[in-house]
């Protein structure tokens, strides 16, 4: 089976063995196509377009666009760039790559159990090859979808991804295209889901050549943490509209991956109706239909409930689920006990504010944050169902942001991670693992990149710099210790260690994971498969400070949680209902342990 997504830009190879290129470029007045050591005028055409299709130029060559006779740059919509950002692009015909999960129609989104990865870190190899190499451990500890984290083309040999210039290319030092698609229909093979981190937010620093032809793709109206937005609502913006609609579609289309996570779309400024979220979710909602399963999961600082909620006369919503970082944060402070910067917000009665975040998904409903000086955050979210919220304890952002990229296991109380654990997996809403939490890996997971003179010194003493206001980096010799993000030593320290798997207090984390993930499916998934229809009626108590009970009523059953996330005994609540799971012996004198869980359903 074949599959392409068409464009209306990029290299297309034609039905008869033509290659056609499109390139908007407002700004120039004239285009030519250098390929085969041979320079190819364009066609001008109308509204800032060039075009030009040949027979001198076949598959696996490789081009570049020249601007004026002078400027060499590469495709912006680039499917492959085997030299980096830097260098010429590649014609990649998709017809060369033969699908075989013709069957495959995804899992619905009550099944998700996600393991975000990073491709250069994950395995020894660092590639699309590595990641495949571990399907069978990623379905054998339960999970059901992997997502990646971005791909799109970045400068140098490693990058966490959001540093990304050319969005359609996949970071050739992961691998070729066709590396990926193996990838993704190996997975499904195994019966799981993959996702993509995609970033339209912003542009990096080092590789992007739009504003030497194109620069109405930005705008100075809006201001982003990177600089000038990008246009989405001004004049010519419906060209860079179709130009990150197009993306997401190539993803879905001719990669077949199963869905797409927008990063930190509230730095996505649009001004226009419908905005270019609501426009991009439901172009892809018509163009792929219902033969499979997509699932579009948004990670939304401002906390927009309006996105994910259902579309009037059905059960279908523009995005599936958002990445809930309140439930995140709370569990944080109740596991490390930490409260510098934004979880400051989450530090007074934090069990009673976990108790919100699983009946209700957001905390922050629309009241103000102290951290962001009294600002508002958020929309009403009591009404949407459980699983329009994504819940998960570590991340790439939680653990890489650290100065020192730790994972939680090397300075929490693990017997609070565990109870929290127990929580998040077995909770309606879909639970997040960040690879290696499931054995406490060791490694961390540190901020790297591989940018060279001034932009690598400028962003070794930001990274520094960032950390000044922090009490134990307040003196200059501690900042020094940061790890330089552009050092090799970084991202190779990086990297999970497979072959600690193998130690006892790996493997006992390993089983818990494991088990609990089981657990997950046999018990609590067919509990959500009709919550959107009718979503849970939930509820929550608290009782001596540190005992949590949570009710959902999901159908004709009910699901409780009762925990103790403090360190002091506190009474166990009769429970009207099986008993799924608990850490303790629930007959032991009516007691909660301290850090103790334990699950019920009913009937």
């Amino acid at each position: 089976m074949k599959r392409r997504h068409s464009m209306p830009f990029g290299a297309e190879c034609l039905s008869d063995g033509s290659v056609r290129f499109r390139l908007w470029a407002p700004k120039p007045e004239r285009v030519d196509v250098l390929a085969n050591k041979s320079l190819l005028p364009m066609n001008k055409i109308d509204s800032g377009w060039f075009e030009l299709t040949t027979n001198n130029i076949s598959t696996g060559s490789h081009y570049q666009f020249v601007i004026d006779g002078q400027s060499r740059v590469p495709d912006p919509a680039s499917r492959f760039q085997p030299q980096d950002v830097h260098g010429p692009s590649e014609v990649v015909s998709p017809a060369a790559f033969e699908w075989t999960d013709t069957n495959w129609r995804g899992m619905p989104w009550e099944e998700a159990v996600i393991y975000e990865l990073h491709v250069g870190t994950f395995s020894p190899a660092g590639t699309f090859a590595g990641v495949q190499d571990k399907l069978d451990y990623l379905a054998g500890l339960g999970v059901t979808a992997i997502e990646l984290m971005p791909l799109s083309d970045f400068f140098g040999k490693r990058n966490w991804g959001y540093d990304g210039v050319l969005p359609f290319a996949p970071d050739s030092s992961y691998g070729r295209p066709e590396v990926l698609k193996n990838l993704i229909q190996s997975a499904h093979s195994k019966g799981l889901m993959v996702l993509l981190d995609v970033v339209y937010n912003h542009f990096g620093p080092e590789g992007n050549y739009l504003r030497t032809y194109a620069p109405q793709f930005f705008t100075d109206r809006h201001r982003t943490p990177w600089g000038d937005g990008i246009n989405f609502d001004g004049e010519h913006s419906r060209v860079v509209r179709n130009f990150f609609i197009h993306n997401a579609l190539y993803w879905l289309e001719e990669f077949h991956f199963d869905g797409l996570r927008f990063d930190a779309v509230q730095a996505i400024q649009d001004d226009s109706t419908p905005d270019i979220l609501t426009e991009l979710a439901a172009t892809a909602r018509k163009t792929l239909g219902t033969e499979r399963h997509i699932h579009l999961v948004l990670e939304n600082d401002n906390n927009e409930a309006r996105y994910l909620k259902k579309i009037q006369g059905n059960y279908e919503s523009l995005y599936d689920a958002q990445w809930n970082d309140d439930i995140h944060h709370v569990c944080h402070v109740l596991a490390s006990g930490e409260k510098d910067g934004y979880y400051s917000d989450y530090t007074d009665h934090p069990v009673q504010l976990l108790g919100k975040c699983l009946t209700e998904g957001f905390l922050f409903q629309g009241q103000p944050s102290a951290y962001r000086h009294g600002k508002r955050r958020g929309e009403p979210s009591r009404n949407l169902a459980p699983t329009r919220f994504v819940s998960f304890l570590q991340n790439h952002d939680q653990v890489g942001n650290r100065a020192f990229g730790e994972r939680i296991s090397s300075y929490a109380k693990l017997e609070a991670v565990r109870a929290i654990m127990a929580i998040l997996l077995l909770a309606p809403s879909p639970p997040l693992l960040f690879m290696g939490e499931e054995f406490a890996a060791d490694a961390p997971f540190l901020f790297f990149c591989d940018f060279e003179a001034d932009l690598a010194k400028a962003v070794t003493e930001g990274r520094r710099a960032e950390f000044a206001r922090f009490a134990q980096f307040s003196d200059v010799a501690t900042r020094n210790r940061i790890p330089d993000p552009n050092a090799e030593t970084t991202f190779l320290a990086s990297k999970l260690n497979w072959d600690s798997v193998q130690e006892p207090r790996r493997a006992e984390w390993l089983n818990f994971y494991s088990s609990l993930l089981l657990l997950r499916k046999r018990e609590v998934v067919p509990l959500l498969r009709d919550v959107e229809g009718n979503p849970s009626k939930s509820s929550y108590s608290i009782s001596q400070i540190n005992g949590l009970t949570v009710c959902w009523q999901l159908g004709n059953k009910t699901l409780q949680l009762q925990a103790n996330l403090g360190d002091d005994p506190v009474n166990l609540d009769p429970a009207n209902g099986r008993l799924i799971y608990s850490t303790f012996n629930t007959n032991s004198a009516g007691k909660m342990p301290a850090w103790s869980v334990a699950w019920f359903v009913n009937p």
